[in-house]
């Protein structure tokens, strides 16, 4: 595809080896074989409006390359394509397209930039039942998919889903998911600074640290030091 070939040219060897690094991408780490070609994001948003009328079909197949620049491509137009989708049917064929690829949103940064405005977007009038049963998978990325897409509710003023969904996750063993739990919580004390307060007086003494820690960022300093230190107290 034309798009495909765009891409390629703004590859940069250099800049690939420190994404596959930044990105884990080595024996073991959670991209393993992951494959960079070292382009920017806001590179790859300019070079995606020309093609904001691709078909569905060709969404799918710039979504499964093996490059990761290109999945992002794709992943960027599948939201585009789900918002200025003029029919509720329309829309609800680009979130079966989205939720298809799922193996395919196999990055943090690939779940951040699309679930919430694909995910979170469709299901905000809709039963949220998938996202506590994608809460539980073995795939990372979908428990990330369940964690994130809350987001979407949360900008709204509905936090209950957000704080229900963190709650599955206090045992999740991946740092990634400690980090999503974290900023999820954390958007919901810019909300409801109060409700944020609740949930973690009943469960900050069993969060993972780096959740706590993300969840506080924005409290004052007496109130971060109350909670680090709330169960050693």
């Amino acid at each position: 595809m034309e798009i495909q070939k765009q891409i390629r040219k703004l590859g940069d060897p250099v800049r690939a080896k420190q994404a596959q690094r930044f990105f884990k991408t080595g024996k073991g780490e959670y991209a393993e074989g992951d494959i960079f070609l070292g382009i920017s994001v806001p590179e790859i948003r300019k070079l995606t409006k020309p093609f904001q009328d691709l078909s569905l079909t060709n969404l799918q197949k710039l979504t499964k390359s093996k490059y990761h620049e290109e999945r992002l491509a794709g992943l960027i137009l599948l939201v585009h394509k789900y918002e200025s989708a003029p029919s509720e049917s329309e829309k609800e064929q680009v979130f079966k397209t989205y939720v298809g690829l799922f193996p395919y949103i196999n990055n943090w940064d690939l779940v951040d930039v699309s679930c919430h405005r694909v995910v979170g977007a469709h299901l905000e009038n809709r039963s949220r039942k998938r996202l506590y049963a994608w809460a539980k998978s073995e795939d990372l990325w979908i428990r990330r998919i369940s964690m994130v897409s809350t987001l979407w509710f949360i900008r709204k003023g509905d936090l209950e889903d957000a704080f229900s969904i963190a709650r599955i996750h206090l045992n999740d063993e991946h740092d990634l998911m400690h980090k999503a739990v974290g900023w999820m919580l954390r958007e919901c004390g810019k909300k409801d600074l109060k409700k944020l307060e609740n949930f973690l007086d009943s469960w900050s003494s069993k969060m993972p640290r780096t959740s706590l820690r993300y969840s506080i960022e924005k409290m004052s300093e007496r109130k971060r030091k109350f909670y680090l230190t709330k169960d050693k107290n």
